[in-house]
């Protein structure tokens, strides 16, 4: 059976890393850094220059390789393939100019690709390094040419593995490289070593805002390269889809299929969100993650495994929990009700790690949360109007004010969560702790009880103890029922983004992140744990 052809970039990835190599070829990621871009840039250059220089694509099915060579040149009746590189070489111990060993193979690779594919005999292939302007010559023998068949055995071996190779022991490689935000590969390091001064190589914010649709009726629709946003009245705005990370439509709402393909093409998250506050969906453009898939699969069919990630879940929230009453007896007088939950919780807490079924966790995870929810009206400042008083927690549909907003807040945290796992590229309805139920994939589920006390519940309690919310305005009661009006989803949206964008310090991994980066990062640390990696996962529990 004919193989596919391996890119002669793809090499140079494999020479560099295996590791990167599979991440690029096998689950099909890539990132557009700073760097990358200057690499075109110059490419770009490269190719307007007049004279002697030409590029040429090619492809050889019997050799395994394709791709673009950067530049030809003919001397003395002999065609010499040119590779132009953004930084310095390479110096050996005597300060002599060489070429890197990734730039190597990959300068080899080009030069045998030419001999296959116009029959010919290349005797060398040049690289030039522009940062330091020095010219660099690889000669093509014997020696090399069998390197070049070697390096694509080991491709071929690679792209049909499911398995990742582990991360390089050389870390100077990956604070060069642009897929470490994936990779991590410090908080590996930190993984197996607590004392590794781990450096930060995960992404700084993302600066992209969130747009909620919430007027029924809106059209979002695409014009050139911006989203279109029409309301009832006919008033439009506009938007470059550079500045928007979710597109998130709330009602009534509508979008146009041509925005939803653009949306996909831009890698803009679009969720669904009900007039009542329910989160409905997210539209799913996953492409090349299979792998990561496959291995999810595998790992969440071990109960062993299952078992082990969920008692790390119900610690994390658990313990933020407490934590969060603990905050109630700063400072104060105690209150003897926050006390006796504190105790207790504590007590139950020390069961979690002693749980042998997720059926005994799960009775574990209820008296915790009974515990909680029966303390939490005690955090109420004094003196607080009497709508917004409530006694524990109830859903489906809320029946008080404070509930109304715990709510809202954990569907808007379901959404954000989503939006993570699917951009890493996990499957959202295989998790290890939920079943699965109407509407809300179980993974997502899993996921969003790390983030429940610092994100939902700290903001409901904070803004009702600092008198943000007007009890007619911002709320509808329809009977037994109590709903967010629109000027109230407006005001708590409006407070959960001002807390997703506040910064906190990882208390595990040492620098500081803020919420929203945290959801791709704790996606990221689950799905270590089932790759050789873990250890960091739902550490997140706050002070």
């Amino acid at each position: 059976m004919e193989q596919d052809t391996i890119r002669v970039n793809a090499l140079h990835a494999l020479a560099y890393c295996p590791r990167l190599f599979y991440l690029e070829e096998v689950e099909e990621l890539y990132t557009q850094d700073a760097s990358v871009f200057a690499g075109r840039r110059l490419h770009t250059e490269i190719e307007k220059e007049e004279g002697e220089w030409q590029a040429l694509v090619l492809e050889n099915a019997e050799l395994g390789l394709r791709g673009k060579v950067d530049a030809l040149r003919t001397r003395s009746g002999q065609t010499i393939p040119y590779e132009h590189k953004r930084g310095r070489c390479y110096r050996d111990r005597q300060n002599q100019p060489q070429a890197w060993e990734s730039d190597r193979l990959q300068i080899l690779a080009y030069a045998c690709l030419i001999e296959a594919c116009l029959n010919i005999t290349v005797p060398e292939g040049r690289i030039r390094y522009h940062a330091d302007n020095v010219l660099v010559k690889v000669p093509v023998n014997a020696t090399g040419r069998q390197e070049v068949r070697d390096a694509i055995q080991r491709a071929r071996v690679l792209r049909q593995s499911i398995e990742r190779p582990p991360i390089t022991t050389n870390e100077n490689l990956c604070v060069r490289c642009s897929l470490a935000p994936v990779c991590l590969p410090e908080e590996v390091r930190l993984s197996r070593d607590p004392d590794h001064a781990a450096v930060r190589l995960f992404p700084e914010d993302d600066d992209r805002e969130i747009i909620h649709i919430l007027e029924a009726g809106t059209c979002v629709g695409k014009s050139g390269e911006q989203l279109k946003i029409t309301r009832r009245d006919q008033t439009t705005d506009t938007m470059p889809a550079r500045q928007v990370g979710q597109l998130v439509l709330h009602s009534f709402a509508q979008i146009s299929t041509q925005a939803l393909y653009f949306c996909a093409e831009q890698q803009i998250g679009v969720h669904l969100i009900s007039g009542g506050g329910r989160y409905l969906g997210s539209f799913d453009t996953r492409q090349g993650s299979i792998q990561r898939r496959i291995r999810q699969y595998q790992a969440l069919n071990k109960p062993d495994m299952c078992l082990q990630l969920a008692r790390q879940l119900v610690l994390c929230r658990g313990q933020s929990q407490r934590k969060f009453l603990m905050r109630g007896q700063r400072g104060s007088d105690t209150i003897p009700q926050l006390e006796q939950a504190i105790e207790q919780m504590q007590r139950v807490l020390k069961q979690v790690p002693q749980a042998n079924s997720l059926s005994s966790l799960l009775g574990l995870e209820g008296n915790l949360a009974a515990q909680y929810f029966d303390a939490l009206p005690h955090l109420l400042a004094d003196g607080i109007a009497p709508e917004f008083q409530f006694s524990g927690r109830n859903r489906r549909p809320p029946k008080d004010r404070f509930n109304a907003l715990l709510s809202f807040g954990y569907s808007l945290l379901l959404k954000d969560v989503m939006n993570a796992i699917l951009v890493v590229g996990l499957e959202p309805a295989l998790g290890f702790y939920h079943q699965p139920r109407t509407q809300a994939p179980p993974l997502a589920l899993d996921l969003m009880e790390i983030f429940r006390v610092p994100l939902v519940d700290l903001v409901v309690m904070g803004s009702m103890n600092r008198g943000q919310w007007d009890a007619k305005t911002d709320f509808e009661v329809r009977g037994g029922q109590v709903w967010l009006s629109d000027s109230g989803r407006r005001k708590f949206i409006n407070l959960y983004e001002r807390r997703k964008d506040e910064s906190w310090k990882h208390p595990v991994i040492g620098y500081s992140l803020t919420y929203r980066r945290l959801f791709e990062l704790e996606v990221r640390l689950l799905e270590k744990e089932w790759c050789g990696e873990g250890g960091l996962f739902a550490q997140l529990v706050i002070r």
